[in-house]
């Protein structure tokens, strides 16, 4: 969110407001008086027109409403009698999209909060009431008017998760479209799925999405990429989840030009909260582009010798920049028969996997089939899955308690 600091923290952006999918309205605004609701009607809806609307409530209001509707391009609150306005605007951030501008109207006059909001938040601007027109005029509408960017607007970001099989069919790509579903379609966060196995991947079949050949085009072409060849390449798979991925044909390269995929990922976390990249552990060039942009990497392997062996050659990649605690390493599908035991494991890697994942071959494989989120169903796997949101996403959801009761898992270190 442009101004609001959580764990997706996005600072305001030089995306200008006209770049924004059309569907999305210029502006929303919640004020919780009446005197604020006429002075922001009165100086901004005409001039941002169409669709723009000011609504009565606080900023509490406002999450309640977004987290049904669409995000708007910019977005004006109240924090007027909250008891807790930052904890409410980091609230606010994780159910809007990245890029949306967000402003702050209130009744607290001290200098301390208003640093709190635009230099510990990101939030544009903050104006105390009792609001006037002039006011309103020349510190918010720079803000809102098509085309128009203020000097100090830059963008962070939305965070990005890398979901990395050590060796080929351990079930990384199961886990990382069983991810980036929750986050999507459970957390409601605005989540894309990225899959960078271009001519095998199978993210887009597991989450029933259509591939494009716009990734191709992506990485081949970067001076073609842009917010809207983002929107259109991005295939919905939920009302909050994206799917980018391509199906290319097998004896076809793609040569993926230097700077290309960083490109992208800078493109795809100005529009979403979290971007989830399924990474196969030899991506070639991109991989490096990739992994220097992660938050958080996620490394699986299944219960071999040669897993073992591969998981601690890729967990001693040094972190990146943005990353701040090591890899989260998961063993998938434990128990199957004829490879090692838990034991065996814990010996070749030197320690515990932060996440066990057991072998539930009617559940896992039927739901991939049926291009459904293996995630949907209670049981083992569902609570593996809510260990993991927690752990790379600081998430608790629904169905906590079978999380508590450690099944199958436990806390990360």
């Amino acid at each position: 969110m442009a101004g609001v600091d959580g764990p997706d923290r996005v600072e305001p952006g030089t995306a200008q407001v006209s770049s924004a999918p059309a569907d999305r309205a210029p502006l929303v605004a919640f004020v919780t008086d009446a005197d604020s609701d006429a002075v922001l009607r009165e100086t901004l809806l005409a001039e941002l027109g169409e669709g723009a609307e000011v609504r009565r409530g606080d900023v509490i209001a406002a999450i309640r409403s977004l987290k049904r509707s669409a995000t708007p391009q910019a977005l004006i609150v109240d924090v007027t009698g909250v008891e807790q306005p930052l904890t409410a605007l980091e609230e606010l951030a994780l159910v809007v999209e990245p890029d949306v501008r967000v402003l702050v109207v209130g009744e607290r006059q001290d200098a301390a909060f208003y640093r709190q909001l635009t230099r510990g938040l990101g939030v544009l601007e903050y104006l105390f009431k009792p609001l006037t027109q002039e006011m309103v005029a020349r510190h918010l509408l720079p803000y809102l008017r098509q085309g128009t960017t203020p000097r100090d607007m830059h963008l962070r970001g939305g965070r990005v998760i890398t979901v990395t099989g050590v060796r080929g069919g351990v079930g990384a790509t199961t886990l990382a479209a069983n991810l980036a579903w929750h986050l999507g379609e459970q957390a409601r966060r605005h989540t894309v799925l990225f899959d960078c196995d271009l001519h095998g991947g199978a993210s887009a079949l597991l989450l029933g999405a259509r591939t494009t050949s716009g990734l191709r085009a992506a990485l081949e072409h970067p001076e073609r990429v842009d917010e809207l060849f983002v929107e259109r390449t991005a295939q919905p798979a939920g009302e909050r989840l994206h799917v980018m991925a391509a199906e290319e044909k097998p004896l076809e390269p793609v040569l993926a030009r230097p700077g290309a995929a960083a490109k992208l990922m800078a493109m795809l976390r100005r529009r979403y909260n979290f971007v989830v990249v399924d990474l196969p552990a030899r991506s070639g060039p991109i991989a490096r582009e990739i992994l220097d942009m992660a938050h958080q990497r996620v490394l699986v392997t299944d219960a071999t010798l040669a897993g073992a062996r591969e998981m601690l050659r890729y967990a001693a990649i040094p972190n990146a920049p943005t990353q701040s605690r090591r890899a989260v390493t998961v063993l998938n599908r434990a128990g199957q028969p004829g490879l090692l035991t838990a034991a065996q494991m814990k010996e070749a890697l030197g320690e515990d996997p932060d996440l066990v994942v057991p072998w539930l071959p009617k559940i896992v494989p039927a739901a991939a089939d049926l291009g459904e989120p293996a995630g949907t169903r209670r049981g083992p796997f569902r609570a593996a899955l809510l260990r993991l949101v927690h752990d790379v996403a600081s998430i608790r959801a629904e169905g906590e308690e079978e999380v508590r009761k450690g099944l199958f898992a436990r806390w990360f270190r």
